[in-house]
């Protein structure tokens, strides 16, 4: 099988994307693509089956006997410790908003589902690695990749000797900024168990939930957008207030970071508002008196989890 020959899976909580691609110096050559709904609701089983089948299925999409070496990204990281503070064998879930995920081995169930090794990392790990690689922060000596999603994380890359690498940090939670506590008294309440996270008022489903209990009716967050640009006032200051508190989080990431380039990603980063007045937001809360740090759109798309999870094997 040709060396240069990856399959990356992107877990999302909404979405299923695999991929398989030939490694190229200046962009990836995409062979095959498929994606699948998660249906989380539907329990851990079945997302370890619907995501090994969908890895023998792309390969075979890509005309391959068997699947090439497979890298997944995920929200979440590993841990060795279980629930009840005793040490597991093999690394469980944690941190997932896929919560039937946590606390589960599946990364090691995957690989036997499969019947092929896994590299696993963080979505937004990946994310950002693609970005680096690939894409927006393709010159950044320090890069962080934000996805502002279904959840909000972030990812951490250095390069060194040129190459990009992720850092993940001591404990696998490097760039996990969504779940810094802005409101720990009377914040809402996160998956997590605390409250007041960065994630709950950030996040697509946040933001729509925040909709819905000022307006009384549920909106998707596109429509809330073209709700404000309209002159929808309640829509126009939720608004207003998911920009101010862009901008107090990421200053909280530059001020201890302080990286070259910050690269947004996830559906909520396409918000016009966001690319707008986002840095000045920033610049508010920043300690400097100016931002020197680029704060750019990706240039990969939906694409870049899944090709950055092609990167790690």
């Amino acid at each position: 099988m040709d060396p240069a020959l990856r399959l990356g899976v992107d877990l999302g909580g909404t979405k299923i994307e695999a991929v398989v691609l030939r490694l190229e110096r200046d962009a990836p050559a995409v062979l095959a693509r498929l994606r699948v709904p998660t249906e989380r609701e539907a329990g851990y089983d079945h997302v370890v089956a619907a995501t090994a089948k969908l890895v023998g299925d792309v390969a075979a999409q890509a005309g391959l006997p068997s699947p090439p070496p497979v890298g997944v990204g995920m929200p979440g990281s590993v841990t060795l410790r279980r629930s009840d503070g005793t040490r597991s064998d093999v690394p469980l879930t944690k941190n997932s908003n896929t919560t039937c995920l946590n606390g589960r081995p599946f990364r090691d169930d995957l690989a036997r589902a499969a019947g092929v090794p896994i590299a696993f990392a963080n979505d937004a790990n990946c994310f950002a690695l693609a970005e680096a690689t690939y894409g927006a922060a393709r010159d950044a000596r320090v890069a962080f990749g934000v996805i502002l999603g279904t959840g909000v994380g972030g990812g951490v890359v250095f390069r060194e000797r040129g190459e990009p690498r992720v850092w993940d940090g001591a404990q696998g939670i490097a760039g996990e900024w969504g779940h810094v506590s802005l409101d720990p008294d009377a914040g809402p309440p996160c998956y997590c168990g605390r409250r007041g996270c960065i994630e709950q008022y950030l996040s697509g489903p946040a933001i729509e939930g925040a909709y819905a209990r000022r307006a009384g009716a549920r909106l998707r967050l596109p429509d809330i957008a073209a709700r404000a640009e309209q002159g929808d006032a309640g829509a126009r200051a939720l608004l207003d207030s998911v920009v101010d508190v862009f901008g107090r989080a990421l200053a909280v990431v530059i001020d201890v970071l302080d990286p070259d380039t910050i690269v947004l990603g996830g559906g909520v980063s396409n918000l016009r508002i966001l690319r707008e007045r986002g840095a000045e937001a920033v610049a508010r809360w920043i300690f400097n008196d100016e931002v020197r740090t680029r704060i750019v759109g990706n240039s990969l798309g939906d694409s870049a989890g899944v090709l950055g999870a092609a990167l790690l094997p």
